[in-house]
């Protein structure tokens, strides 16, 4: 595979907002996520580790295609749309494999019926973490910001929590497991 910062850095000129704001932000998601992963590793559970700090790195490949000039992102596509536009790079590049922890990586998840209820104008499937490097990554990116005022703090996990129970209580609850399988 290629280098996840190429790839990063193929997309987002080295000299951009958007590259430096991607860049922090990924390698912060992707030092959390590898430090759950190694003590999982340590637990005895089977986690590819390797895999892990590339996907996280690469997880919000997408955001160039959205409208997020905070971000240095002028895309013509909302927000919620960067994991799918991500995961089309990503199978370009490749990396299929990629390309799913990208596309499933929104908040804990989005079910089929949850984009189709919400009108959220994705494609109507479910796009919910499944393997366990999936759901480390997702559980990862929750506690960090892409916003440039807050992009060297961390969340507390109230706070995470907090914010993903406005979406429901489902969404605190799958929170509460994954914090309980993964608190490092």
């Amino acid at each position: 595979m290629t280098d996840p910062i190429e790839i990063i850095t193929a997309y987002y000129p080295s000299h951009t907002k958007a590259h430096h704001i991607l860049l922090r932000h990924s390698q912060q998601v992707a030092e959390k996520a590898v430090s759950i992963a190694h003590n999982l590793c340590r637990q005895g559970e089977a986690v590819d580790v390797e895999f892990i700090r590339q996907a996280a790195l690469l997880h919000d490949i997408g955001i160039f295609r959205v409208h997020a000039p905070a971000l240095g992102c002028y895309g013509q596509l909302p927000y919620l749309h960067h994991g799918v536009e991500g995961a089309k790079i990503l199978r370009a590049e490749g990396l299929p494999r990629h390309a799913e922890v990208s596309e499933r990586h929104t908040g804990v998840g989005l079910t089929a019926a949850e984009i189709k209820q919400n009108k959220l104008g994705l494609p109507i499937r479910d796009m919910i973490p499944v393997t366990v490097e999936e759901q480390i990554i997702a559980y990862a990116d929750l506690f960090f910001s892409k916003n440039p005022q807050r992009l060297d703090q961390q969340r507390s996990a109230e706070k995470v929590r907090k914010s993903l129970c406005t979406f429901g209580k489902e969404k605190g609850l799958i929170f509460d497991h994954w914090q309980q399988r993964f608190h490092s």
